[in-house]
């Protein structure tokens, strides 16, 4: 990093540091869309940056600015920038993760952002985005038992790990733990000098707010209202800059984060997408699809054109309704494990499929695939 800037031009990003097993990429999402609200009102933050991974179509989407992906022609300008700066510099190169969390310092450097938003990669503790060394805060969604072998083998030894992102003076918060985890976080804020909060749901949250449906996501609300507010705080000590309970259902109400708990009308048709990829995950994906189409769920879905609100009957009880699973992993986690959980969720919750389709990220026969590919 130190070839391409300083410490300094790194933390003057103003860093929100996020870091977790289950809904860090939501977590983000929803800190974005508060600070977007306050910014519409009051002028600040001017421009966000958001980093997140992975991506569902193209690379560039990991690199947002102002809740948009960079253009593929901005993103192979700043890549070539990154590589050119680096060369001869440093051997062997940066791996791939690394030269992705590279070229979005550098572009979010470039373009001038007011506040950017990472979220890590993988664990914490040697994560190529905790190369950042003043955070203006840090938080940790709920943990679990994922990527094991290089985290594990057990929920502290994650827990450690998670924890890495903690900084010397820089205020983190959490969600409730389980005790084992929490009170590894603890430890690890103690020894970092790292004022550490755990924050559980927010009570005032909306009770019918569509983006709040699935329960975990008030989870992952509450943690991000959390962590904006004290940004906020932090760069803004005004009174006139807190986050407001207006900017909150506003940033509540334009929430958007494809691929996560994402439900499509389409005619006759309703798809259900998420892109669980571990065991804890997948399961919440699944009850969550078993609670929005349990009898007597109305979903309320905007018209665009004429703005009216028409209701969706998603009735699992309905006789006429076909139920389609569409799966497909790619990872090196257990897809039969994965597979057999979401079965389970399926039969706990009553729900019955009529057909599984088990479908492949390969894009030719051959096995290859573009650049733009999801993984």
């Amino acid at each position: 990093m130190e070839d391409l800037y300083s410490n300094d031009d790194v933390n003057g990003l103003n860093v929100i540091h996020i870091s977790g097993t289950k809904g860090k990429g939501s977590t983000c999402a929803f800190i974005n869309s508060f600070l977007r609200a306050h910014g519409e009102r009051t002028g600040f933050p001017r421009k966000i940056g958001l980093y997140t991974s992975p991506h569902l179509k193209y690379v560039q989407e990991r690199i947002q600015i102002d809740s948009k992906p960079i253009s593929e022609i901005l993103f192979a300008k700043y890549a070539f920038e990154v590589w050119h700066g680096l060369s001869g510099k440093i051997s062997p190169g940066p791996r791939y993760l690394q030269l992705l969390f590279l070229i979005s310092v550098h572009a979010f450097i470039r373009e001038g952002t007011d506040v950017a938003i990472y979220e890590t990669h993988n664990g914490g503790e040697y994560d190529a985005t905790n190369v950042i060394q003043k955070p203006v805060v840090t938080g940790v969604t709920t943990i679990g038992m994922d990527h094991v072998e290089q985290l594990g083998p057990s929920i502290e030894n994650i827990a450690w790990h998670k924890a890495g992102i903690f900084k010397h003076g820089s205020p983190a918060f959490s969600t409730l733990q389980e005790p084992a985890a929490a009170t590894v976080l603890q430890q690890r804020a103690n020894e970092k000098n790292a004022a550490l909060q755990f924050i559980g749901v927010d009570p005032t949250l909306p009770r019918n707010a569509l983006a709040l449906k699935p329960e975990v996501q008030r989870t992952n609300c509450s943690l991000a209202i959390a962590l904006a507010s004290t940004f906020l705080k932090v760069k803004t000590p005004q009174h006139c800059c807190i986050l407001t309970s207006q900017d909150i259902l506003q940033g509540i109400e334009q929430f958007s984060w494809p691929g996560r708990f994402h439900h499509i009308v389409d005619g006759n048709h309703q798809w259900f997408l998420d892109g669980a990829h571990n065991e804890l995950s997948i399961q919440k994906s699944a009850q969550w699809f078993v609670e929005a189409t349990s009898e007597g769920q109305r979903y309320l879905i905007m018209s665009d054109p004429n703005n009216v609100e028409l209701e969706a009957d998603v009735s699992s009880r309905n006789p006429s309704c076909t139920r389609v699973l569409i799966f497909s992993h790619i990872s090196e986690r257990d897809g039969a494990a994965l597979l057999k959980g979401v079965a389970e969720a399926l039969r706990n919750g009553g729900l019955q499929i009529q057909h599984v389709i088990l479908s492949t990220y390969e894009e030719r026969q051959d096995g290859a695939v573009s650049m733009g590919t999801a993984h």
